[in-house]
């Protein structure tokens, strides 16, 4: 069974792009156009299903080597069925609950068998092909306008197969600084060129998206690369980083954007700050900020929002105090870890695990003005299992290293 695992997660990673399509099947009104059709979404929940049987069975029947994470990620799945309980619609809780179970699951596979025989191999490969293919769509379809609907809801942004221009800003962050690590530092040469390729479509794919928020993230996350991989004057390159990415979003400040549209975060932000004011505990339940948010948003506000335009306003709405503390407790968790496997790394292997850090720095920034469900569910914690093993183990993959 374990000689399968490196496919079976080379086989997720691989669909991660195409993973925002799922929210064409919850049945109400998407924000953007599906490129991807409804059979390949209901393929897409069949191999998911079959991917956490699998995991499952493959975890029980292995010696336990529990990730440092799996308490506070527990912990932050235990608040969030809290919230769920006492949310407005324990139904939609159980809908996150499920996308994040399945999450936690991804990541102690992944955790486990890091240093397995031709998994890190698999994994880099099919994180490299797919994100090449996924930006490649990306820039192709804005470049010859279609579909001509598609080109028009998002004002002419890259969007691809993602729904939305943020969803593939936040792909594009973690896929970027993996990619160009892995063509930098691999000794396969299929998988070197398929790394720089991945990075050099990413790169082009993410300046398309024309994502304020996502250039300024990039900035942030080669900012925090330079800076923990540079040595003294040279770290002046970080301040050059998002000087540059903040030149460009003053400049191109409305470019592919609807003026009309840059301050309803404002009001979106008000009804958020309302829903934590009357729910402060637990939040107003998973997913439920869409319910709430049509009876307190201002009377200038967006008709509809699914969530707060911010990841950490949208924890807290959605699951109070409790949920976010737990939110929070995760990351200082990682953070610690992270910090102390990356002292004994070699240069070469640090060198790659603070490029996977750097992915979840870029993530982060995103979060505090956006909210990308595709980075919550299909990113955030496979990406912390990839980072703590490469802090840990390096390029090391089993049969010999991967780099």
């Amino acid at each position: 069974m374990t000689r399968s695992v490196p496919a079976a997660l080379a086989t997720m990673q691989a669909a991660v792009p195409l993973l925002p399509s799922l929210i064409s099947l919850l049945g109400f009104s998407i924000p953007g156009v599906s490129l991807v059709p409804l059979p390949v979404a209901y393929g897409l929940v069949v191999l998911i299903a079959l991917f956490a049987v699998y995991s499952f069975l493959v975890l029980a029947r292995t010696p336990d080597r529990p990730s440092p994470l799996r308490a506070a990620l527990l912990a932050w799945w235990a608040a969030v069925v809290l919230a769920a309980l006492a949310g407005f619609h324990p139904e939609r809780g159980a809908l996150f609950l499920v996308f994040f179970g399945l999450a936690i699951v991804w990541h102690e596979v992944l955790h486990r068998f890091y240093t397995h025989a031709g998994t890190l191999r698999a994994v880099l490969g099919a994180f490299c092909l797919s994100g090449l293919a996924a930006s490649v769509i990306a820039i192709v379809t804005v470049v010859l306008r279609k579909p001509a609907a598609l080109y028009v809801i998002a004002h002419g942004r890259a969007v691809g197969t993602f729904v939305v221009p943020g969803e593939l800003a936040g792909y594009a962050l973690v896929l970027v600084p993996i990619a160009a690590a892995t063509g930098m530092l691999a000794r396969a040469r299929w998988l070197r060129l398929s790394g720089w390729a991945a990075a050099a479509t990413g790169t082009a794919a993410l300046i398309l998206s024309f994502s304020r928020t996502g250039w300024v993230a990039a900035a942030c996350a080669c900012a925090f690369f330079l800076a923990c991989t540079l040595r003294g004057a040279a770290k002046r390159w970080t301040v050059v980083a998002v000087a540059a990415a903040l030149i460009a979003v003053a400049v191109l400040f409305n470019a592919h954007h609807n003026p009309s549209e840059n301050y309803t975060r404002l009001s979106i932000w008000q009804a958020a700050f309302g829903m934590i004011d009357r729910f402060p505990l637990t939040g107003v339940g998973p997913f439920d900020f869409a319910v709430l948010y049509p009876a307190l948003r201002l009377p200038d506000g967006d008709p509809v929002a699914y969530h707060a335009h911010s990841v950490y306003l949208t924890l807290f709405a959605e699951t109070g105090i409790v949920g976010l503390a737990a939110f929070a407790y995760t990351w200082y968790r990682f953070a610690r870890t992270f910090g102390e496997a990356i002292r004994n790394a070699q240069p070469r292997d640090a060198t790659f695990a603070f490029a996977v850090a750097a992915a979840l720095v870029g993530t982060l920034v995103q979060g505090i003005i956006d909210t990308v469900t595709l980075v919550l569910f299909g990113l955030w914690l496979p990406t912390m299992a990839l980072a703590l093993g490469a802090a840990r183990h390096g390029l090391y993959d089993g049969d010999g290293t991967c780099a």
